[in-house]
């Protein structure tokens, strides 16, 4: 019996797993074609149903298109990526609202009580970072989905950040995602993957 390739076994066609996957890539220039407000909310209106624990969803995310935002955000950068973040058409601040359980009341309604017992967790924080993280993830695969290619980046000032673009507290950024069509000479060298031997155990 011959043994499927591992695509065949998957639900998505291979053009779709291509895009999401093995053909996408880290952008590190970008053209100078806009990503539209209306792209931007069909890729949120996507990724949004993806799982975080209890539902919580507590990625927040700015938008900074405007000469004027990029003025702001741009300084706040590491300097190998203050040059890409001031060019790029798009650049997404993505954020952990440590107020999530404010929400609790619409997003986890079958649990009475849900945002008073969540409002004096201490791991709260901490609960948040990690289900934003996975948003994060979910969000990257989002802009793939949508044709567009994304560079996401932890090189900044997250204080400064924070201080700039969260002045309202408890909304934590943890990275920034250059969103847009590629430009000339935007892929480094692609680095190899670990192999499923090399990471999956069977007990």
């Amino acid at each position: 019996m011959t043994t499927p390739a591992p695509e065949a076994l998957l639900a998505l066609d291979t053009a779709a797993q291509d895009l999401l996957f093995r053909e996408a890539r880290t952008a590190n220039t970008f053209s100078t074609e806009p990503v539209g407000e209306d792209q931007l909310r069909a890729v949120y209106d996507l990724v949004k149903w993806a799982p975080t624990a209890m539902n919580m969803q507590p990625l927040r995310i700015v938008a900074v298109r405007s000469p004027r935002g990029k003025e702001r955000l741009a300084p706040l950068m590491s300097e190998g990526n203050r040059a890409k973040t001031a060019a790029a058409p798009l650049t997404l601040i993505a954020a952990a609202d440590e107020d999530f359980h404010e929400h609790l009341p619409v997003t986890f309604p079958h649990r009475e009580g849900a945002r008073e017992a969540m409002a004096g967790n201490p791991k709260r924080p901490e609960l948040a970072r990690f289900n934003a993280t996975l948003q994060l993830g979910y969000l990257i695969l989002g802009i793939r989905a949508a044709g567009l290619a994304a560079g996401p980046m932890t090189g900044f000032d997250a204080d400064a950040v924070e201080k700039e673009f969260f002045p309202q507290g408890d909304v934590r950024p943890i990275a920034m995602i250059n969103v847009g069509r590629p430009g000339p000479d935007a892929w480094f060298a692609r680095n190899p993957r670990l192999d499923y031997e090399n990471v999956v155990t069977t007990v």
